[in-house]
């Protein structure tokens, strides 16, 4: 029998125990919650003190400052099975190591000025790390675009042969909506405001006691623990607590986000079947437990099961909100609790796995000029028409012609698993012979590419660039991603 000590005996979220990045996981932590409440505390003895509320000494904020991560986890849990509150259990353990700071810890306030306050700190936090990855993840995929920018390959419409593309504008396709990415989180990041204090409902009713009727310090205080606390603006009126309609701006670009991901991730599952892109392939890796010679691309299959997952937390933020009652309804705790930060956390894993795939990237060309090769003579077909026109011919009698010799390629490949051998067919027939010695400069790939390279290259200096200059030192310090197992 297991003991209960023992992390095995227990169920863990492999959110943290397995994938989540360290960085992210601490953002989350009690140490991070708990030294979050205390430095609010903090903050607003601090603010009521320079605002002349008496009672606060010195000898209190300096007890207070040299215990903001000295938590005894253990006074916490017995005295909130006491007294059946998370907030003032950590009032009561954050007075007895900050003993002439203990009766005027939490003065005026409510419990939603640390849980409110503290998560909007932790969720600006979490999307700051969360940008800084998404950033280096972008400047890399656009170095591979760039690399293969001028490289021909079979475009698909349907997953069906279309005209050609290069493999360098396709990975541009990605990385244009990881820069909407980029812009709607951080939007949402600099969005974020302090609830700041507001008192119980929201009308600052104990802050305006505290100072005998004084509007204007109460206002002055709001301002001042918003400043101390890292935020430039508060929400002008909240409830008990800020809108929940905020969690749904926070939420909505890490959804958005989840669909980018598993859209890259679909394409290179798709394009690795094909042999032309690989996902990176460790030497010691084991594809299958049956079939040995198996490469699955499980990077790009966990990024897809992992943003599935971040994808619909949304409809947790967005129901919600939808039912916050009056002031505020405690049904909304609990949820968050899981929701925001396994989002925070989903994202991050994805973002991780994304930059492993990224930048190990395998490019196979002549698998990619064969499947070329077994399907342009069918896209030609309408620049040898023009060329035989030229020549002239009669466009409808030379259409005719293509068409009876296309069929028969066709069938060759459809039915007999053949190669395609329009082109052959084509030379060793008397009607082209005017075109015959054009037929290999009309078949090159390059010239059924279009603008797509040049496309490449303006995309990046005039999109790619400007959008990544705010962040240089987040790509400058850019780690090599770690992966779990």
């Amino acid at each position: 029998m297991s003991s209960s000590a023992d992390p095995n005996a227990k169920y863990q979220s492999p959110l943290t125990s397995r994938y989540a990045s360290p960085e992210m996981a601490a953002n989350f932590s009690n140490n991070k919650r708990f030294g979050t409440w205390r430095r609010l505390w903090y903050n607003l003895a601090v603010a009521e003190k320079q605002l002349g509320l008496p009672g606060i000494t010195t000898e209190a904020l300096e007890q207070m400052k040299a215990n903001l991560d000295n938590i005894d986890y253990k006074v916490a849990t017995e005295e909130e099975k006491k007294r059946r509150h998370d907030v003032m259990a950590h009032v009561h353990t954050f007075g007895l190591v900050a003993p002439a700071a203990a009766p005027i810890i939490h003065l005026g306030a409510t419990s939603c000025f640390v849980t409110d306050n503290a998560d909007l700190i932790i969720f600006r936090d979490a999307m700051d790390l969360l940008i800084s990855k998404l950033v280096c993840v972008i400047n890399d995929l656009a170095a591979f675009a760039v690399k293969y920018r001028a490289l021909p390959t079979l475009g698909f419409t349907h997953f069906q042969p279309a005209q050609l593309t290069t493999v360098g504008k396709r990975a541009t396709l990605w990385v244009q909506e990881l820069l909407w990415d980029l812009r709607n989180m951080q939007r949402a990041r600099d969005d974020l405001g302090f609830r700041g204090v507001k008192g119980t409902t929201g009308t600052q009713a104990s802050f305006l006691a505290l100072f005998e009727g004084d509007h204007d310090k109460v206002e002055e205080l709001d301002a001042l623990v918003t400043e101390l606390s890292g935020f430039t603006e508060c929400y002008p009126v909240c409830g008990q607590t800020y809108s929940r309609k905020i969690d749904v701006d926070y939420m909505a670009p890490l959804a958005s986000f989840g669909a980018t991901a598993h859209r890259i991730a679909t394409d290179i599952r798709l394009l690795a079947n094909l042999k032309e892109i690989e996902e990176p392939f460790e030497k010691d890796q084991i594809g299958s437990s049956a079939m040995a010679y198996k490469r699955n691309p499980m990077r790009s299959e966990r990024i897809c099961s992992l943003s599935r997952h971040l994808m619909v937390l949304i409809g947790d933020v967005l129901q919600t909100a939808s039912v916050q009652w009056l002031e505020r309804t405690l049904d909304d705790s609990a949820n968050r609790r899981i929701s925001i930060p396994e989002a925070c956390l989903t994202a991050d894993i994805v973002l991780t796995t994304l930059q492993n795939v990224v930048d190990g990237l395998v490019v196979y060309p002549k698998v990619i000029e064969r499947r070329i090769r077994s399907e342009l003579p069918f896209m030609a077909t309408e620049n040898i028409i023009m060329a035989m026109v030229k020549k002239g011919g009669d466009r409808q009698e030379c259409h005719e012609e293509i068409r009876v010799l296309s069929h028969q390629a066709a069938a060759v490949v459809k039915q007999e698993g053949g190669e395609n051998d329009l082109i052959e067919r084509i030379k060793n027939t008397a009607y082209f012979a005017p075109i015959k010695d054009d037929l290999d400069e009309l078949l090159r790939p390059e010239t059924f590419i279009g603008r797509a390279p040049e496309q490449v290259d303006r995309f990046v200096e005039k999109h790619v660039k400007p959008a990544l200059a705010p962040y240089a030192d987040s790509i400058a310090a850019k780690k090599p991603a770690e992966l779990s197992v």
